[in-house]
């Protein structure tokens, strides 16, 4: 008996750190929203039931955007943006700070929601996962439908989902028809729905790679679709030449993973634009931090620790370090993950911008369920 064809979901939470907080404070919906900075900034309830907020003009200091609603992101304020550029942008945006005890309950509340109908769930971070829904007699649209309504009641948040054959066109297809949105493709539909579509649509290429892309004379994924190979071999290398062929052409045999064993746990963020490690000092001091503690913040939602830490560099000439140090005991405490991550920075040249930063935890053995990894102290980059 011939397997049924693959259908492959991926569910994106729309706007997700935003709408969790629009849900408690739910007169701010239709408003220019930003997420980030401290808890000082946290909206107080007035007497007369009025809520007292903080605005983005009132900001000062050098840190960035973790998220934003999608009326501030009208505005051009998006997430990994300077906080100060995102001032001048949207001056009179809302600022509320993070919380995130609150999104990691919405985020299991969710996910249970979505297993309960299936258990063939990979999960992708705190906002996203993906669904294998080949066995599932039902067809795709209703599915779809019906994994939306249950993450509704569930959480009163709305998603978009993308369903086709494989992951990759998949999360292309959850971002087409944001927020709250349904797309379904298969690959007859490449060219009409995918190929029109830029390069940078395709997870993986990144500021830098679709720079060099329009240099190039590649602008849509067509154009990367039909581009030679030698020419692309020539300027991003072998290996990542044939997965930019494979990946515009809609070509993913990747499988859904439900369970498996990490062998490490880590955090990246490629910037929305190149960072000097002198003169972006205090902003990636603090994008350092957060890598940290969001991974400590893994480990425990997962039930590791870990002995090894490490981090990854990316310059702006795409070249990639990583750098790592064996701890004497596993450990999920963020600041110890912070200090140990900045002696590993402290043995790479920080004499060129960066495209991306991130950091990782292995060696990683099973530990007891239940504890709060605590913030890792903030604090510049240790570059002397």
């Amino acid at each position: 008996m011939n397997s049924p064809p693959r259908r492959i979901a991926h569910l994106d939470m729309d706007a997700f750190y935003a709408s969790v907080e629009l849900l408690r404070y739910p007169e701010l919906k239709g408003q220019p929203v930003v997420i980030g900075g401290g808890r000082d900034r946290q909206p107080v309830r007035q007497t007369d039931g009025s809520l007292k907020v903080a605005r983005l003009k009132d900001y000062a200091g050098r840190g960035v955007v973790t998220t934003s609603t999608y009326e501030a992101r009208a505005l051009g304020v998006f997430s990994a943006m300077g906080m100060m550029k995102a001032a001048l942008l949207a001056p009179e945006a809302i600022l509320l700070p993070v919380d995130f005890d609150a999104y990691r309950h919405y985020s299991r509340l969710f996910k249970a929601a979505v297993a309960a109908i299936t258990p063939q769930i990979e999960d992708r971070g705190i906002d996203e996962i993906y669904i294998d829904l080949s066995d599932l007699p039902e067809e795709s649209l209703f599915l779809a439908r019906r994994i939306k309504q249950a993450v509704r009641d569930a959480t009163g948040l709305s998603c978009s989902i993308g369903i086709s054959p494989n992951k990759l066109l998949s999360k292309i297809c959850s971002d087409l028809d944001k927020p709250d949105g349904i797309t379904i493709i298969g690959l007859e539909d490449l060219p009409s729905r995918i190929w029109p579509l830029p390069a940078r649509k395709i997870n993986g290429i990144g500021p830098k790679a679709s720079e060099k892309l329009t240099a190039l004379g590649i602008h849509t994924i067509a154009d990367l679709a039909k581009a030679r190979p030698s020419l692309l071999q020539e300027h991003f290398g072998l290996s990542y030449a044939s997965w930019l062929l494979r990946a515009a052409n809609g070509i993913d045999e990747r499988g859904v993973v439900t369970r498996s064993e990490p062998k490490s746990i880590s955090r990246e963020t490629t910037f929305e634009k190149d960072l000097h490690p002198k003169q972006d000092r205090v902003v990636l001091g603090e994008i350092f931090t957060a890598l940290c503690t969001r991974v400590a913040a893994d480990l425990v939602r997962k039930g590791y620790r870990g002995r090894t830490i490490g981090i990854k560099l990316r310059y702006d000439d795409f070249r990639t370090v990583t750098r790592d140090v064996t701890l004497p005991e596993s450990t999920a405490d963020a600041a110890t993950i912070r200090k140990a991550a900045g002696e590993c920075l402290r043995r790479v040249p920080l004499d060129k911008r960066l495209r991306l930063l991130g950091v990782r935890v292995g060696t990683l053995i099973s530990a007891r369920q239940g504890e709060v990894a605590p913030m890792a102290q903030q604090g510049e980059l240790p570059l002397e």
